[in-house]
C-alpha cells in the first residue's frame, strides 16, 4: 500500500515537472540568435562605413565603431532593454562586443546602491572578470608556446 502511494506521488510529481518545465526549440533559438546577432553586426557595419565616409582610416573607424557599440549597449542595459533583448536573442546578444559591455555594466548598475567602492568597484567585473583573466592567461600561454616552438626552430 505504501509503495503504491509513493509511486503515485512520484508520478504526480513527474507530471507537475513536465508542466512547469519550459520547452525550447533549438532551431528557433538558433534563428533568434542568428537574427539578433546579425542585426547587431549590421549596425556595427553601418557605423564602420559611416565613419569611413567621414574620412577616417580603417583603424580609427573600427575604434569609433567599437566605442559606439559599447556605449549603446551600456545605455540599453541601464534602461533595462538589453536584458530583454538578450532573453529573446540568446547568444546572438552575448557574442558581439555589446554582450561584453552588458556583462560589465549590469553588475555595476545592480550594485550601485552599495556605494562606489563596495558596490560598483567590487562587483563590476563579477561576470567579465573571468573572461578577462582567462583570455589574458590563454593568450600568454599560446604566445609562450609559439615562442618556444620558434626557439627550437619548429615554426
Amino acid at each position: 500500500m505504501a509503495d503504491i502511494l509513493k509511486e503515485k506521488k512520484n508520478q504526480q510529481y513527474n507530471e507537475y515537472v513536465k508542466q512547469v518545465t519550459p520547452t525550447h526549440s533549438l532551431p528557433m533559438n538558433m534563428l533568434k540568435a542568428f537574427v539578433t546577432g546579425g542585426i547587431i553586426c549590421v549596425i556595427g557595419q553601418f557605423l564602420l562605413n559611416y565613419c569611413g565616409s567621414l574620412g577616417l582610416d580603417k583603424d580609427t573607424s573600427g575604434g569609433w565603431t567599437s566605442m559606439i557599440l559599447v556605449l549603446l549597449s551600456v545605455i540599453l542595459t541601464g534602461f533595462g532593454i538589453y536584458p530583454k533583448l538578450a532573453k529573446f536573442g540568446g547568444a546572438g546578444t552575448l557574442v558581439p562586443i555589446t554582450g561584453f559591455a552588458n556583462s560589465v555594466a549590469a553588475p555595476a548598475i545592480e550594485f550601485q546602491k552599495e556605494g562606489q567602492v563596495f558596490g560598483i568597484g567590487c562587483k563590476i567585473f563579477t561576470i567579465a572578470g573571468p573572461v578577462i583573466l582567462y583570455g589574458v592567461f590563454t593568450s600568454w600561454l599560446v604566445g609562450l608556446i609559439y615562442w618556444l616552438l620558434k626557439a627550437v626552430h619548429v615554426l
